[in-house]
């Protein structure tokens, strides 16, 4: 087998000097494809026509798939298989990101339990894969699980800043669809430095979903946290007290959704158009007192024209000046809790979408997991300082 991947390199080589730049989109074909296959007869244990006692499965032909690359776009080969315990796809094209393994585990189970069979075997066949059983997902996921458990309960640094969110994926429940939240948490640590600390999924967004959430990261040994950020969820709110020492810290609530929030009680277009704006005001006041006195006039010239806007203004935007406790050069990162909306949310919603219905909680949670553990290795591995903690001067 290795005489005849140099043979094959050797070949490429050789047409490349014979070509120059313009074989290069043909030299990469050949080699990708070459190094799928060679990464097929290490997941089967052994190669095309091999005898081996280590064999976990057989060659299944080919899918061609177009692939982006800087020398064009390219047709590769993608290998299958058959008769594996873990279905095969190459980590050559897909990098061997979790996310996508996990996006493949959940379009398998919906495959398997005859869920959306067209929808679920057409996103397979992307894959390269066709006709799973039930045995062969149940132990690709088992393999995964284990992987992601471990990062979710791995233990926790110190942290200084928390910024906590929840979004929405469908899950099917007993045959009916429902809405299942997904918590996640991101801690800026004394370093300044971004962390995933965490992710739970769950068919609630209630008090005892976020209690559960936030004790698992203060038993993970979340430590030393200053400032929490986050949008007005009612499970949340009423969870508060975990622990007791979270319930004294300063919370500041999204002034983005906060802002949205002010648009929906706006009674005409007009007031909806400038409200935003008005806020901005308050939001970027010099300091505590100066955004006070800015929310009493914005909501002293509502009183008789929108007097329920007035009142709602007085009981909700003061949630949204806990920042000013904090240092200035702090305050425009941790106002809101976009941090999670764009670094996280979206990044999920472009994985699920292709899912659209999970088969159960725990295929959701897998992946987005996933797609979190992903997110937290690359700033584990980035420079990038995201809070500069040496900079606390007002």
């Amino acid at each position: 087998m290795q005489d005849t991947q140099g043979k094959v390199i050797a070949a490429l080589m050789e047409q490349l000097i014979q070509t120059g730049p313009e074989g290069m989109a043909e030299a990469f074909t050949a080699l990708f494809n070459l190094a799928m296959r060679m990464e097929r007869d290490r997941h089967l244990g052994a190669g095309p026509y091999e005898r081996s006692d280590a064999r976990q499965g057989y060659a299944n032909g080919y899918k061609p798939k177009k692939v982006d690359t800087p020398a064009g776009t390219v047709t590769v080969q993608v290998p299958k298989s058959r008769g594996c315990d873990e279905p095969f796809f190459p980590q050559s094209l897909e990098r061997g990101r979790r996310s996508s393994r996990a996006i493949m585990l959940a379009i398998a189970e919906m495959y398997v339990q005859g869920v959306s069979t067209r929808d679920a075997a057409k996103v397979m066949k992307e894959f390269g894969l066709e006709s799973l059983s039930s045995t062969q997902v149940s132990r690709a996921a088992a393999l995964l699980d284990d992987e992601l458990r471990a990062w979710r309960t791995r233990r926790l640094d110190p942290v200084t800043y928390l910024i906590l969110d929840a979004r929405y994926e469908k899950v099917r429940d007993g045959g009916i669809v429902r809405d299942a939240a997904i918590l996640s948490a991101i801690g800026v640590g004394p370093d300044g430095r971004r962390r995933l600390l965490g992710v739970s999924a769950a068919l609630s967004e209630a008090e005892v979903h976020w209690r559960d959430f936030l004790n698992d990261l203060v038993d993970r040994g979340m430590r030393g946290v200053e400032f929490i950020v986050s949008d007005d969820h009612a499970g949340l709110r009423a969870a508060r007290p975990v622990r007791g020492d979270m319930a004294t810290l300063p919370w500041q609530r999204c002034q983005f959704h906060l802002a949205q929030n002010a648009i929906h009680h706006a009674p005409t277009l007009a007031i909806r158009k400038r409200i935003g704006e008005e806020l901005r005001a308050v939001w970027n006041a010099r300091d505590l007192q100066a955004a006070e006195a800015e929310l009493a006039a914005l909501a002293e010239s509502y009183r008789k024209t929108a007097p329920k806007l007035a009142e709602w203004l007085e009981a909700n935007v003061p949630e949204g000046l806990a920042v000013f406790t904090l240092p200035k050069p702090h305050r425009r990162r941790m106002r809101t809790s976009n941090p999670i909306e764009r670094a996280v949310q979206q990044e999920i919603k472009r994985r699920t979408k292709k899912v659209r219905v999970f088969p159960n909680e725990a295929s959701l949670l897998r992946l987005v997991t996933a797609v979190l553990a992903e997110i937290d290795e690359d700033w584990a591995t980035s420079d990038r300082v995201y809070i500069n903690m040496e900079n606390r001067d007002d």
